[in-house]
C-alpha cells in the first residue's frame, strides 16, 4: 500500500525527476525561507531601533520589512511547487519574477535607512 504525498497537486501528476533537482528545488526553498525569515528579523529591528526618521516612517518601514518576509515565504512556497511540477512533467522551469520586486523593495528600504542614519 502506498501513501499519498502532500500536496497531492504537485505529486498526482507526472513522473519523479532525479532526486538530486527535487532535492536542489528544496535548498532553494530553504534559501527563501531564510530571506523570509531575515526580513522578519530587519522589520523587528527597525521597528526597535530609534532611526532618526518621524516614528509614522519607522513604523511604516518595519511593517513594509514584515510584509516582504511574509509574501516571501508565500512565493517561496508557490515557487517550489511551480518547479516540481515542471520537473514532473519535463517541462522548462516557471520564470520566478519575484526576485525583481523583492531586490526592488529592498533597495527602496536600503535608501530610507542610509538618508536616516546620514
Amino acid at each position: 500500500m502506498s501513501r499519498r504525498r502532500w500536496p497531492s497537486f504537485v505529486y498526482e501528476h507526472g513522473n519523479e525527476p532525479d532526486y538530486r533537482f527535487s532535492f536542489a528545488n528544496e535548498r532553494t526553498f530553504l534559501a527563501w525561507v531564510r530571506t523570509a525569515l531575515a526580513l522578519l528579523a530587519a522589520g523587528v529591528a527597525v521597528d526597535a531601533v530609534d532611526l532618526s526618521i518621524r516614528p509614522h516612517e519607522q513604523r511604516l518601514l518595519a511593517l513594509t520589512l514584515v510584509l516582504l518576509s511574509m509574501t516571501s515565504a508565500v512565493a517561496a512556497w508557490i515557487r517550489w511547487s511551480r518547479a516540481e511540477r515542471a520537473m514532473r512533467h519535463r517541462r522548462p522551469l516557471p520564470a520566478f519574477s519575484y526576485g525583481a520586486l523583492l531586490t526592488s523593495a529592498l533597495l527602496l528600504a536600503s535608501l530610507i535607512v542610509a538618508a536616516a542614519v546620514l
